[in-house]
């Protein structure tokens, strides 16, 4: 399967939006057919976009629990809600005080760019947002969001995410940068949250980079969540980044039938390294709506993360973490933080205490 041009606009443009845009060689299985042919009921009806690329669907295996093909097409498994799930999982609104922005840690916040993604991960935990074609934010929202930061002198990161904002044009995007390190204060650390270099590459152009790094001090996470995702064109991608001096960490998610296992976490977090990417979060899955087919039981991942310490290095180690459900932020999943399994009646959870100090909690799960 051709990958398209290497002008990543010819990317965006061949992008396959619907099953109709899919190539004829291109074989759903039953599971994801019911998905495109399922009726939704009322309460269905907002559901994340479908976006591929052409190169990331020219990594996509034939079978039904490719690693890859399980992030980027769809099943009718996303129809199915759990009590437990939301739309907003870790409560951005709750945290928004003003338009695309989101304030949850004292000393950092977030800025949602765009709403658009190169390709719409399936296991997104931000589905109140993605694809829901609000584009990028207007120079209105930007500057209501500078006026905000000003009055938080003890904000020193903010994080530029959707979305992805290595969608939008370079211009838009640093022009963007540039308001908010000039309209806030030079000092500031960006953080560009991308899934661009693993679903697009061909994004990342010298131009785009040494422009970056112009901008002050940035760092680039992105999210590679299995091997076969690092390639040579994403490699490359890289490389520029590393080229321009800009620092590059992962987040992974743990997701079931994709990299639940002691092999695939080893092969990627050593690989990561390899080619100059710092391993820097293995996350919980997060109870987005229709995500429960991905989500590894928590005890299962905790074992994994036990087990992983025995086979690399400390190097080579990401941090378990999951962002605790109804907003209680970003933990380590350490016996630190867990306090023990209760059962009120509607199923075993674990009970976790936040930073705040306050009890939140996350659904016993078994697969």
């Amino acid at each position: 399967m051709k990958t398209g041009d290497e002008d990543w606009h010819r990317q965006r443009t061949g992008t396959i939006r619907s099953r109709s845009d899919l190539p004829e060689s291109f074989r759903l299985h039953p599971s994801e057919s019911e998905y495109f042919t399922y009726t939704p009921s009322a309460g269905e009806e907002s559901r994340l976009g479908f976006a591929v690329t052409p190169y990331y669907l020219s990594l996509i295996g034939i079978g039904e629990n490719d690693p890859v093909r399980r992030q980027a097409i769809p099943t009718v498994n996303e129809y199915q809600t759990l009590p437990c799930e939301s739309d907003d999982p870790i409560s951005d609104r709750a945290f928004s005080p003003v338009e695309r922005l989101v304030h949850r840690y004292r000393d950092r916040a977030l800025i949602l760019v765009t709403d658009e993604c190169a390709v719409y991960c399936r296991h997104c935990f931000r589905r109140h947002f993605a694809s829901r074609r609000r584009g990028s934010l207007s120079d209105s929202q930007l500057q209501n969001c500078i006026d905000y930061l000003n009055t938080k002198p003890e904000v020193h990161e903010v994080i530029l995410s959707g979305g992805d904002p290595l969608t939008l044009e370079d211009s838009r995007l640093l022009k963007i940068i540039g308001k908010i390190v000039k309209g806030v204060r030079r000092k500031l650390v960006i953080r560009l949250a991308t899934r661009v270099p693993v679903v697009m590459p061909q994004r990342i152009t010298p131009a785009l980079a040494a422009a970056l790094q112009d901008t002050g001090t940035i760092y680039i996470i992105t999210q590679f969540n299995h091997r076969n995702e690092i390639t040579p064109r994403s490699t490359q991608a890289v490389r520029e980044l590393n080229r321009a001096g800009i620092p590059v960490l992962n987040q992974t998610v743990l997701l079931r039938g994709v990299n639940d296992n002691l092999t695939a976490l080893e092969e990627l977090f050593q690989t990561l390294l390899e080619i100059k990417v710092k391993p820097y979060y293995l996350f919980q899955g997060d109870l987005a709506t229709g995500t429960s087919h991905f989500r590894v039981p928590l005890d299962r991942g905790m074992e994994l993360y036990r087990q992983l310490r025995t086979r690399i290095s400390g190097l080579a180690m990401p941090v378990y973490a999951v962002d605790l459900p109804g907003g209680g932020g970003k933990i380590p999943l350490t016996e630190a933080y867990l306090d023990h399994i209760i059962d009120e009646g509607e199923g075993k959870k674990y009970q976790f205490t936040g930073p705040d100090g306050r009890h939140y909690y996350y659904p016993l799960e078994r697969q």
